[in-house]
């Protein structure tokens, strides 16, 4: 099971996000669940840093990634996040036995 958590402040905004565990719907290396859920997590941490220039807090291991931005997120750093968010709930949709998707405000 793969559990994602989303965090927003209390304007609605994303700051952060983590990731963990594995779907384990195919063997090592041929799970297409995992490497959706990891392909548009990584391409948002590597959006956020390299095409804006945010800084964020990172902890990435295997089966791990949690994000936590340093700044207030603007619109740019949200529409990242958001667009994350919206391919990560289609393949919950489509995995629910596998992809969990929580939500959390602080």
């Amino acid at each position: 099971m793969v559990k994602i958590e989303i965090v927003r402040n209390l304007a609605g905004a994303i700051t952060g996000f983590s990731v963990k565990g594995h779907t384990n719907t195919a063997p090592h290396g041929e799970d297409i669940v995992c490497a959706g859920v990891s392909a548009l997590t990584q391409t948002a941490v590597l959006g956020l840093q390299e095409h804006l220039g945010r800084s964020c807090r990172l902890d990435i291991a295997s089966g791990r990634l949690c994000l936590e931005l340093c700044d207030a997120p603007d619109g740019l750093t949200g529409a990242i996040l958001e667009t994350m968010v919206l391919g990560l709930a289609e393949i919950a949709k489509m995995n629910s036995q596998s992809v969990h998707i929580l939500e959390h405000r602080r």
